[in-house]
């Protein structure tokens, strides 16, 4: 029982931290640029009962993993009343936006502390060098290892939530960051899209048309992880 906690633990604490702090930014922003929403509503706490989504947070981020081997995982959205904002159009792009760059900058957080953890103790290092390589038992993981285990998975699933997040398609953060910056009429016509796109970004995610992925967020995941290490 206390390995399978400290197996849950290794990825919920991280996925939790990841996507809470992402909505709280949003909030946050939101709130800066004019809007209280979140704050009335009680969500701008850093208590993840006020944001885990128990499919979003929980279940699918491990269908997913089983899955396709890649981390997806989501929070209750945080409430914003974007006609509140002192400019709506223009405050959106920095709402949208405030996510993905908390998981930039959690997963730059996250390098940091694993650099340092690695230079502090590189025999632990190689331990989970050889866990990842799966030349070791997990049961054999000592304390510092499991940690080092859990900021190598901080770094992955912050930069990964960041740019799924980032993908054009609103309801996502990116789709809302273009909505923002497109001319009105434009604009309007790209939001409708907002309905079906949770749908087309989960379709996306599962089937990979195309092998869209592959030329797309795989790369940059590849290219952000290669820069924080």
């Amino acid at each position: 029982m206390q390995e399978i906690i400290w197996q849950v633990a290794i990825m919920a604490i991280p996925i939790v931290l990841a996507v809470v702090l992402h909505e709280v930014a949003h909030g946050y922003v939101a709130w800066l640029r004019g809007d209280d929403t979140a704050l009335q509503m009680g969500r701008l706490t850093l208590n993840p009962i006020a944001h885990v989504d128990w499919f979003g947070t929980v279940a699918l981020p491990i269908i997913f993993y089983n899955l396709t081997g890649f981390l997806f995982a989501y929070a209750k959205p945080v409430p914003v009343n974007f006609s509140n904002l002192q400019n709506p159009k223009h405050d959106m792009v920095f709402v949208a936006a405030a996510g993905p760059l908390t998981n930039i900058l959690l997963a730059m957080i996250s390098a940091a502390l694993l650099k340092t953890m690695v230079w502090q103790y590189p025999d632990v290092a190689i331990e989970v060098s050889g866990i990842l390589g799966n030349q070791n038992s997990e049961s054999d993981f000592s304390i510092l290892a499991r940690v080092i285990m859990l900021l190598h998975f901080s770094v992955l699933i912050n930069v990964i939530l960041a740019l799924i997040n980032l993908i054009p398609v609103p309801p996502a953060d990116g789709g809302r960051i273009v909505t923002g910056m497109l001319p009105d009429s434009m604009a309007r016509s790209y939001a409708k899209m907002e309905p079906i796109g949770m749908f087309i970004l989960i379709f996306i995610l599962f089937a990979n048309p195309g092998n869209i992925l592959n030329w797309t967020i795989y790369p940059l995941i590849s290219i952000i992880l290669d820069l924080l290490r």
